[in-house]
């Protein structure tokens, strides 16, 4: 029993010294780190064990003295952790094995939390593989697309009829007459001070002293037979003297039966009146009548007058006559013979601009006519002077010293559009009733129309 005894002690003793040891080393090793941080271990983590360390704490493999262990020994146990962290492990994460980080999405851009959690248990790489794994799971039902309605065409504008048109082109000069005749048959009585009235307006509106003393003779008559004695009475005298006045001036240019030889018009006029233009205007006018054309570029003295002149035979896909450097009158007759050779029905014969005040260029257009009856001896067969309408009263003197020069048959009146000075008409009535042929009120090729006096008289005077 005593040497049982003494063999216990010996083993007590020999345990308590070890235990003593191993508690002396640990202080040592303890001592080295800070206070209250674990010791670092590191360990290098290999592919197939890392997601494995990284859940499970390292422990340190170290024979079993729990029975050795004294008290104040087992209070640095409590206080050591049981499991020792390495620093920084995601520093040894490889991407192929680091499956938890990817498996959860950093952000999923979608308030249904039920393909979150799907997404967590789907391997998925990244979010764009996850949009188009669902959109793939997602069933797509097409509806079909409505047919889109077929927007009628739009049905072109239809154009105006000619009295539109003219009534448009006569609107300054409807306005300003109008706005005067509006204080004369406002109402009241017929007496002189009315009479003294309306004289001032017509007066005004370039009518001319004989056309205003006319149609105020011929609108008292009408007021003394009719018996009218209210001033509103008076604007349907006024509209029947005035288209009285304006009758004669209605003698459409009738062309000839076609019999193989060229009908010729001259065309006269100043510089700027409208007389290349209003050549244009009338071949087309005369080809949708069934009629060749032929044109003279006898305008040598304009500049840029022969390519006007051609610019408008292109147009209207007609033939032209011109030089580059000639007597205006050596044109002309080239373009007659040439007519004569092919037959063609009309000649538009174009002339320099003159001014009735220079005699000497006035003579030059005298030459041209005198040129003309050598080919043909009863050329031209009409003389045709065209006139501004913006020049108001100016156009008698031009008439009469045109007429006196050349004879003339007929009038072109333009650009009645752009002024309010259309009363000049019932002036050139008065003073030398030649036929008015054609009126221009706009600058489209088709706004240059034979004169009808109903018309113009209703178009500036409206009911």
């Amino acid at each position: 029993m005593n040497k049982l005894g003494y063999n216990n002690n010996y083993f007590k003793y020999l345990n308590a010294i070890i235990a003593m040891i191993f508690g002396l080393f640990r202080k040592k090793k303890t001592a080295k780190t800070p206070e209250n941080q674990p010791v670092e271990i590191e360990k290098t983590l290999s592919p197939e064990n890392s997601v494995a360390d990284e859940q499970q704490p390292q422990s340190v493999d170290i024979p079993d003295t729990t029975a050795f262990r004294q008290p104040e020994n087992a209070t640095e146990d409590k206080q050591q952790p049981q499991s020792v962290e390495t620093s920084d492990t995601t520093a040894f994460k490889q991407p192929e094995n680091v499956a938890e980080d990817k498996q959860q999405p950093a952000s999923v851009e979608t308030s249904d939390t039920t393909a979150f959690r799907q997404a967590e248990k789907i391997n998925i790489p990244d979010i764009e593989s996850f949009r188009q794994a669902k959109q793939a799971a997602t069933p797509v039902i097409q509806t079909p697309e409505p047919e889109p309605k077929s927007e009628p065409e739009p049905e072109p504008a239809k154009k105006s009829g000619w009295f539109s048109r003219l009534k448009q082109g006569l609107t300054k000069s409807r306005d300003k007459l109008g706005k005067s005749l509006a204080s004369v048959f406002g109402g009241g009585q017929i007496d002189e001070d009315l009479y003294e009235e309306l004289e001032t307006v017509l007066l005004t509106s370039d009518m001319g002293v004989e056309a205003t003393e006319r149609l105020l003779s011929d609108v008292r008559k009408r007021v003394t037979l009719k018996g009218l004695k209210d001033a509103s009475e008076l604007k349907q005298a006024l509209k029947e003297a005035l288209r009285e006045l304006l009758q004669p001036l209605e003698q459409p240019l009738v062309l000839p039966e076609k019999n193989g030889e060229p009908f010729v018009i001259m065309m006269a006029g100043v510089n700027g009146a409208g007389k290349t233009t209003s050549i244009g205007k009338l071949a087309k006018l005369y080809q949708s009548e069934n009629r060749t054309v032929l044109l003279a570029a006898g305008d040598t003295f304009r500049a840029a007058a022969r390519e006007q002149l051609i610019e408008w035979g292109n147009r209207n896909d007609v033939a032209v006559i011109s030089q580059e450097k000639g007597d205006s009158a050596a044109v002309c007759f080239d373009a007659l013979e040439a007519a004569k050779a092919r037959k063609t029905d009309i000649v538009l014969a174009d002339t320099a601009g003159r001014l009735p005040t220079q005699l000497h260029l006035m003579e030059e257009i005298k030459k041209v006519k005198r040129v003309l009856q050598k080919s043909m001896p009863d050329a031209p067969h009409e003389i045709l002077l065209v006139l501004d309408a913006n020049i108001g009263q100016n156009a008698i003197n031009q008439v009469i010293a045109f007429d006196d020069a050349l004879g003339l048959t007929g009038l072109v009146l333009t650009k009645l559009d752009g002024t309010a000075k259309g009363g000049v008409i019932a002036a050139l009535a008065a003073r030398r009733p030649i036929p008015v042929r054609y009126i221009g009120v706009g600058e489209s090729i088709d706004d240059l129309r034979p004169f009808v006096a109903r018309d113009f008289v209703d178009a500036l005077l409206p009911d």
